[in-house]
């Protein structure tokens, strides 16, 4: 046990993280901090000018009638102008970045469309430079940390793709530190500084839906586009597996007899619900090389104006990811299955098919169909999921941007 002035910077340490938990919760007086932690009233006012000198809690007026005798206090919430979050996307057809405040605000984003698949990792990250550079060279607030969404397991060795098929690229691309020498190299030497965390885009996507979202903390997201994935949330928690390859669903067996996959299995969820089967069967198959945006919205444009062959295709893919999600359902319990990314916003056509394939095969256990539904946030969720990492492990422990000394 660390005792000494160590052990009183650990204790303070771990109040601040109380004391910013419960005001990111809702606006709280200084006295309701009180009464909520069991911290006494000067030790919450300490600990919230801390906080206030960090640009991470501000006033926002009167607070809530309490009931308690005296006059009321003053609201405290998260500061919009404090510390910010800045978040990447390596897509297989695109590139993404976007700035959010503390409170949630997406104060900046942009994507842009480019093939990514087959280029070498040293061009890709040099446009992701870049493109970083561009959006977080605007007005406060100014990013604490820089967290990448990328397409496939993130292993335990930190910052290191372990595997992306679909980008092409060779096994464990050391993304965080060949990320940083690139925005050395481009000019962003104060975003080359920032901690730089790299995560499964369909990890963060379900971490956005939690916070954006509302979503239970037992959480089952399928991240479904160009590539296809899951993240579990276990109280709210990720579950990652041992070796940190939990959620590769692309190569699950949901027809066994079904046709040979380049995996070296039959039947895998890619043959039906990937892109290049679902543009086939929808006769766009020459399509998919546009970008993301271009075939998601030609699909849903020809599905909306009733071509029976595009529709068709929705209905099997999401038939097939029916079977994977009840086969999910009965695994993990989760409380919700949400669908995202591209499919997210074609699940007018999708979600049926795959509510109908659920009901058939969850039978011994509680399960409704709205239980299932497309995300919200569609193909963003990965990129702002990256940027709220940041920002909720600012508010998980403020004392990484308070005084070395608390």
């Amino acid at each position: 046990m660390r005792s000494g002035p160590t052990g009183h910077r650990g204790v303070r340490r771990g109040n601040l993280a109380l004391v910013l938990g419960e005001i990111a919760e809702g606006s709280r007086s200084r006295a309701d901090l009180a009464a909520i932690t069991g911290l006494t009233r000067p030790a919450v006012s300490s600990l919230v000018d801390e906080l206030t000198a960090a640009r991470l809690v501000t006033e926002s007026g009167p607070a809530e009638p309490s009931g308690r005798a005296g006059r009321p206090g003053t609201a405290l919430a998260l500061d919009p102008q404090g510390p910010a979050g800045l978040g990447a996307e390596i897509g297989l057809d695109h590139l993404g970045a976007c700035v959010v405040d503390l409170c949630g605000g997406v104060r900046a984003r942009r994507r842009v469309g480019i093939r990514n698949r087959g280029r070498h990792p040293e061009g890709v990250l040099a446009d992701l430079a870049e493109l970083l550079r561009q959006v977080a060279s605007g007005e406060p607030p100014r990013p604490a940390g820089l967290t990448v969404a990328v397409p496939g397991p993130v292993g335990a060795a930190e910052g290191v793709l372990e595997r992306s098929p679909g980008l092409g690229w060779p096994p464990r691309v050391p993304v965080a530190a060949a990320l940083r020498v690139a925005l050395r190299e481009t000019g962003a030497t104060e975003l080359a500084a920032l901690p730089i965390t790299v995560e499964n885009d369909a990890n963060l996507g379900a971490l956005a839906e939690l916070r954006l979202a509302d979503r239970p903390t037992d959480l089952c997201h399928l991240l479904a586009g160009p590539g296809l994935g899951a993240a579990f949330l276990v109280d709210g928690r990720l579950l990652r597996g041992a070796r940190g390859f939990a959620g590769e669903i692309a190569h699950l067996p949901v027809r066994p007899d079904g046709p040979a996959c380049p995996c070296g299995a039959r039947g895998c969820l890619e043959q039906y619900a990937g892109e290049t089967a679902v543009l086939g069967a929808a006769g766009l198959g020459g399509r998919g090389g546009r970008g993301r945006a271009d075939w998601i919205e030609a699909l849903a444009q020809r599905a909306a104006a009733g071509d029976t062959a595009v529709r068709g295709a929705l209905a099997t893919a999401g038939a097939a990811l029916g079977i994977a999600a009840a086969g999910v359902v009965d695994l993990v319990d989760p409380g919700a299955v949400v669908l995202g990314g591209g499919y997210g916003e074609l699940g007018e056509w999708v979600v049926p098919a795959m509510r109908e394939e659920m009901a058939r095969r969850i039978t011994t256990r509680p399960w409704q169909d709205d239980w299932l539904a497309a995300s919200p946030l569609g193909r963003h969720g990965p990129l702002l999921g990256a940027a709220l990492h940041v920002t909720a492990t600012v508010i998980a422990d403020p004392g990484l941007l308070t005084d070395d000394d608390v």
